[in-house]
């Protein structure tokens, strides 16, 4: 067992050294352990069965559309819109701009269900503002990252899509249940931001009318339909979370061809094409994933690693599963993509958490905002690379303002374990037992 446990932690690191993309790791360790360790008793056949059946759950299709959402709303006046109504009654307060860039995050967030897209569509326009407001820019860089990643608890969310297809859990209840949480960390950040604009000393910003914030209303109604529609659509039984990312898609069509006319045909054709490649790639990891899965549970590696290694069971306590859970998924995603940390964590800590009592809900929205917290934490958290990507900044300038946000982040993890009503308040109301 610890031969074969080395043999996948070997080809993987290998592999990740030399620069291939993480499905060709996933893969190649797959096919090593059956054909080192079972050539009689798994035929390769049965790798492409797992990577067919991991991209088969009806579920699974809610990401395109999400995707596509996002790339629509992002290439349109949607963002531009949220971020006038919500500047509008918060920018005059003290640290209102940098308030105003983590709740226009939380509302596309609402909206999109992805940190990357959120990164761009609300860092793009809002990181100038808060340089020439005085607000440093690795301040500025780290607060757009971390409250970009709401984006991953507020629904829809596409890392929560993946948890519930790989884990059973319902998804409907993920998406309520991760509200509470995101809602507590943009209460945070936001108190963040105060405390340093009083220590930079910004000045604040022209108070808006009430004429101007009535335009600023008007303006923003249809984008703030978003939310309204999804979440009351799920929870009215009108249509289930997957179909709600097509109602998505349409209602983003709707707004940015036929009634703000921002968008032309070739336009959408562009977004197309784009959430066709992410699309591709995201199948890919969850196929592979899934086939990656499939073989350390066959080999039965995870209860090795767990109970033999590690001594983790489900008699190990609350405490000690939760945050060993926490621990691993945080530091999963300091190095890979999310989804992967997803696909390959789940399936050997989420039947410990269940047999140990641990409300399968609970556990998902724990495990999202780890995901979320790694997401943005160095070395290799993804959602640094892009923003330097999109802001064209230095990997230390990007990352030198990240520690308070990660430790803010950290805070809430341990009062959602803490404090579990925090995460299951909405869900019990929702969905009473």
């Amino acid at each position: 067992m610890v031969g074969m446990a080395a043999l996948i932690l070997g080809t993987m690191v290998v592999l990740l050294l030399l620069g291939f993309p993480m499905k060709v790791p996933l893969t190649t360790a797959t096919l090593a352990v059956l054909l080192v360790y079972f050539p009689d008793d798994v035929t390769p056949a049965i790798i492409i069965q797992q990577w067919i059946g991991g991209i088969t759950p009806a579920a699974l299709i809610a990401v395109p559309m999400f995707v596509l959402a996002a790339d629509i709303m992002t290439r349109g006046q949607t963002s531009d819109r949220l971020l006038d109504i919500v500047s509008s009654f918060v920018g005059h307060m003290r640290g209102g701009l940098p308030i105003t860039t983590a709740v226009s995050c939380t509302l596309f967030g609402a909206m999109s269900g992805s940190t990357q897209a959120t990164v761009v569509a609300i860092g793009g326009p809002l990181r100038p503002r808060l340089l020439k407001a005085g607000y440093s820019d690795s301040f500025s860089t780290a607060l757009i990252i971390n409250a970009s990643d709401i984006a991953l608890l507020i629904p829809p969310s596409i890392g929560m899509i993946v948890y519930g297809v790989v884990s059973g859990t319902s998804i409907g209840e993920l998406f309520i249940a991760g509200v509470g949480p995101g809602l507590l960390i943009l209460l945070a950040f936001s108190g963040y931001c105060y405390i340093a604009s009083l220590r930079l000393n910004i000045a604040r910003q022209a108070r808006s009318t009430w004429t101007e914030r009535r335009t600023a209303f008007s303006r923003a109604v249809l984008p703030l339909g978003f939310p309204a529609i999804i979440m009351g659509g799920i929870y009215s039984g009108v249509f289930s979370p997957t179909e709600s990312a097509a109602v998505c898609v349409a209602y983003a069509m709707f707004l940015e061809i036929v009634v703000y006319r921002d968008m032309s045909w070739q336009d959408l054709h562009k977004a197309a094409l784009s959430t066709g490649m992410i699309t591709a790639v995201v199948f890919v990891l969850v196929g592979a994933g899934s086939a990656f899965s499939w073989v350390i549970s066959f080999a039965k590696i995870p209860q090795f690693l767990l109970s033999e290694t590690l001594g983790l069971t489900a008699q190990s306590g609350y405490w000690t599963i939760m945050m060993s859970i926490c621990v691993a998924y945080f530091v999963g995603c300091m190095f890979v993509d999310p989804i992967v940390v997803i696909l390959i964590l789940t399936p050997i800590f989420h039947p410990i958490a269940v047999a140990g009592g641990i409300d399968p809900v609970l556990v998902g929205i724990v495990v999202t905002l780890q995901v979320a917290i790694g997401s943005a934490t160095p070395p290799f958290g993804c959602d640094i690379f892009t923003a330097i990507a999109i802001f064209r900044r230095p990997y230390l300038e990007v990352v030198r303002g990240t520690p308070p946000f990660i430790v803010i982040l950290l805070i809430v993890a341990v009062a959602l374990i803490a404090f579990p009503p925090l995460t299951l308040f909405l869900r019990d109301l929702a969905f009473p037992r």
